[in-house]
């Protein structure tokens, strides 16, 4: 059967929307707390596959030429050679190696998944701190890692938690197409 690749590619568009979406969402405190990683881990519950990849990949292209995805409503390729850009490098990063254990272990338990998510933010996390490091010429790694990775533990892990959540209702609401999208 010839299926159409509109629907994936409309997956991926939204998907990349949806980041940017919820990078604008900042909640309030000493560091600001996007919902971009939110976006990310239930794109990544969702869609085990080519979808995050592809839709991680549009996001960081439309950024990089300047439209304002980024937190902040920022834009630009400065934000990517900056010092938090390494965290949106680490999102690919995260959504490579998530595509890479789903072809290895493609019956992933509710736990194995969320194990999964957590190491390939523990990337995202190393990715981001070392790049964070570099560009401000940081030397101590718990000066970066008490700026970097510290303050979001504790949102990081209650986002995981809630993608999680909403994921199944979701799933159960949407079943037929995500099981179309997933075959192909």
């Amino acid at each position: 059967m010839n299926r159409s690749p509109l629907l994936p590619l409309t997956v991926c568009a939204l998907c990349a929307a949806w980041l940017a979406v919820c990078s604008w969402i900042a909640l309030p405190g000493t560091v600001p707390v996007t919902l971009q990683s939110f976006a990310l881990f239930l794109m990544l519950m969702l869609f085990p596959g080519k979808i995050p990849v592809i839709s991680v990949a549009v996001y960081l292209l439309l950024g990089m030429v300047g439209l304002p995805v980024f937190a902040g409503m920022q834009g630009g390729v400065g934000v990517i050679l900056g010092p938090r850009g390494g965290f949106l490098l680490g999102f690919l990063l995260m959504t490579l190696l998530d595509r890479g254990i789903a072809l290895l272990w493609q019956k992933r338990t509710a736990a194995g998944q969320l194990a999964c998510i957590a190491a390939e933010l523990l990337l995202c996390y190393a990715v981001g701190t070392l790049w964070y490091m570099k560009m401000t010429h940081t030397q101590s790694i718990l000066a970066a890692l008490s700026v970097c990775v510290l303050p979001f533990l504790l949102p990081d892990a209650v986002k995981l938690v809630l993608s999680f959540v909403v994921q199944h209702p979701i799933q159960k609401r949407l079943g037929h197409m995500l099981h179309t999208i997933k075959r192909g």
